[in-house]
């Protein structure tokens, strides 16, 4: 399927909610919490009974784990883009990731030799990707120039964008229907329209957008919807004391925000995230940048979701594909992942600063991520223009 005469829309209606008692949760058995009296004491029941104390985080290395993926101290610009953070870069450590981690922009003549007579597929991170991390992340907007390039890049490649954030806030925030969308770390995907889907994705579901063109809807976590909401508004109430704390319902995932929280509390708002896991064994966190994710315990991540992608695109062929993904977060390792392993594809990190990875290159920020983009289309326009002129 050629996604240049694709054009994706994120309006699509989802299936009707799976029954809660196919999770084991009724109406009947769905309680809220009460405010502890000290941070990290509460219960299911709102009782204090049975509930963690705050060693449980320092124990089991949560706190290290949400310390260790939080970015350096950033600094606000002034002017029109106060609400954007600059990350302040150490131009050592910088140094130590080219080591590692060469520039994509550098390099881009490697990465060009691995291209030819191969298929280049598109997949693009959103937050600190296309868009600069910043202290809201309502306010995480991706400029003009970055949209105007990325909507180049889906005129030449199949192109898709896999986020954290809930699908449909993803295109109220690129508004590009020329992609392909994957939101809550791929557990929700709008994608090609799959003629017979496989075996391995029984929840898809084949429709048309508002223009008549063929999609599919995939979404392997549909069951965990009532459970996520629940610990969602939990969430929402038992954080309500922690200033900054942030929480964010992306369908499939919860985000906890800890990016405006005092650093002395993270250990508070980590352990109430840690206690609501006890008692739902079916869902598992992560850390991200500064973020808490609260998933469903399955076996599916970005990798898988770009796996997805390729064989929707009937790109499966790895020989005959260059998958090409770039992100900034410790969930984008899982596609990275998926690329290195035989070097079937291009990982990019996005950093400034020192950090073990699954990529191959790393650009330093968004405004890279954009200069390395339109290489890759000027290198495509020269193509055709050779092809034509031959």
């Amino acid at each position: 399927m050629d996604l240049k005469s694709s054009h994706v829309s994120s309006v699509l209606t989802d299936p009707v909610p799976v029954n809660k008692s196919r999770l084991g949760i009724h109406s009947s058995s769905v309680r809220t919490y009460s405010q502890p009296d000290s941070p990290g004491k509460f219960s299911r029941t709102g009782s204090r009974k049975g509930a963690g104390s705050l060693d449980d985080v320092r124990s089991n290395g949560w706190l290290d784990a949400m310390k260790a993926s939080s970015p350096p101290r950033k600094k606000l610009l002034k002017g029109s883009n106060a609400h954007v953070a600059s990350i302040d870069y150490d131009i050592e450590d910088y140094r130590s990731l080219m080591l590692d981690y060469p520039s994509a922009i550098d390099s881009f003549g490697k990465i060009i030799d691995r291209a030819k007579n191969k298929k280049i597929a598109m997949f693009l991170d959103y937050d600190g990707t296309l868009s600069p991390i910043v202290d809201d992340p309502d306010c995480a907007f991706m400029s003009e120039a970055m949209r105007a390039t990325v909507k180049s890049v889906a005129s030449y490649f199949p192109t898709a964008i896999i986020s954290g954030r809930c699908r449909d806030k993803v295109f109220d925030l690129v508004k590009l229907t020329e992609l392909y969308y994957a939101g809550s770390h791929g557990m929700d995907i709008i994608g090609p329209f799959c003629q017979s889907p496989s075996n391995n994705y029984p929840n898809c579901t084949n429709s048309t957008d508002p223009k008549g063109k063929g999609i599919t809807l995939f979404q392997p976590a549909r069951e965990f919807l009532p459970m996520i909401d629940e610990v969602f508004r939990t969430l929402v109430e038992i954080t309500k004391d922690i200033k900054g704390a942030k929480i964010e319902n992306h369908k499939f995932c919860v985000s906890v925000h800890y990016r405006n929280v005092e650093e002395n509390n993270w250990t508070t708002i980590g352990q109430r995230v840690h206690d609501i896991l006890k008692n739902y064994p079916r869902l598992r966190s992560t850390h991200g940048r500064k973020v808490l994710e609260v998933r469903p315990v399955i076996d599916w991540n970005k990798g898988k979701a770009v796996e997805f992608l390729l064989e929707s695109l009937g790109l499966n062929d790895w020989d005959d594909v260059l998958p090409i993904y770039i992100g900034d977060d410790k969930t984008d390792e899982d596609a990275f992942k998926v690329l290195r392993e035989s070097s079937r594809g291009c990982g990019i990190l996005v950093s400034s600063v020192k950090k073990e990875s699954n990529a191959f290159y790393s650009l330093r920020d968004p405004t890279e991520v954009m200069q390395f983009l339109q290489l890759l289309v000027n290198w495509k326009r020269q193509e055709e223009r050779k092809h034509e002129e031959n």
